[in-house]
């Protein structure tokens, strides 16, 4: 039985409410992981809690537990000079260094001849998802 410090062994996928899928280990080799050691999010981690190899389960996870809500906090706005390079296009996955030097990614939402307007939060911020497992091993 799945607990906090178990290793585990398990197919699953992530999809939206409306059964957008986002991602799959059903077609391709399972993931293993030990609980708590930051693989999954908390919130995907406690619905495993106490299932047993062989079982089958689907999830709703509201947001809260999932990517958090969308923050408005997190939407950015960049002169389009900062762009000068670069072929803009809604969705475009841009790279940012934070204060520390590390990638931040941020999505573009939208642009003028002024102004870039990007979204630093989770792409899947603010939905809830449906997390699907298949229990294959714990250890």
């Amino acid at each position: 039985m799945i607990n906090e410090s178990s290793a585990v062994t398990l197919h699953f996928s992530l999809a939206l409410a409306d059964g957008q899928l986002i991602d799959s280990t059903f077609d391709k080799q399972p993931a293993s992981f030990v609980m708590g050691d930051g693989s999954l999010l908390p919130g995907f981690e406690k619905c495993l809690i106490g299932l047993c190899a062989g079982d089958k389960k689907q999830f709703h996870v509201p947001q809260t537990d999932a990517f958090g809500a969308h923050n408005p906090n997190n939407m950015q706005t960049f002169a389009r000079s900062n762009f000068s390079d670069t072929e803009l296009s809604e969705g475009l996955i841009v790279s940012f260094a934070d204060a520390g030097g590390n990638e931040l990614p941020g999505v573009v939402q939208s642009w003028d001849d002024r102004e870039v307007v990007v979204d630093f939060n989770h792409p899947l911020a603010g939905r809830d998802l449906v997390f699907t497992v298949e229990i294959i091993n714990v250890g």
